[in-house]
């Protein structure tokens, strides 16, 4: 028997569009942007370092984020990830097609 919790693993399909979301306020730094994430979703959806990085590396890869290490709040070096034109581009796809598939959803659960 499964214990159900508040907290929710990310949605297959969804981090690269949380993350795309989330660089469009200011450029982020991989801790910055999953405890964005958290927060807004009010503590409900937890980004894993296991798989943030390697979002972040394959979106960087496709042209979709740049990055550049500064200096943090704390004083300690991190990689800053940007959003480009291309990511932009992108994050209106992604949430176009996570809308359809709410859509889809909702009128499975509401069928009779």
């Amino acid at each position: 028997m499964s214990k159900k919790t508040d907290r929710a693993d990310v949605l297959p399909g969804t981090l690269d569009m949380l993350i795309l979301k989330t660089l469009t306020i200011t450029p982020m730094h991989g801790y910055g942007i999953a405890q964005h994430i958290q927060q807004v979703s009010r503590e409900a959806i937890q980004v894993e370092e296991g798989s943030l990085y390697p979002s972040l590396q394959r979106m960087q890869v496709k042209g979709w984020l740049t990055s550049e290490w500064s200096q943090s709040p704390t004083g300690r070096r991190a990689r800053y990830y940007r959003l480009t034109a291309a990511g932009k581009k992108q994050l209106g796809a992604e949430v176009a097609d996570f809308r359809k598939a709410i859509e889809a959803i909702q009128r499975v659960i509401q069928a009779v």
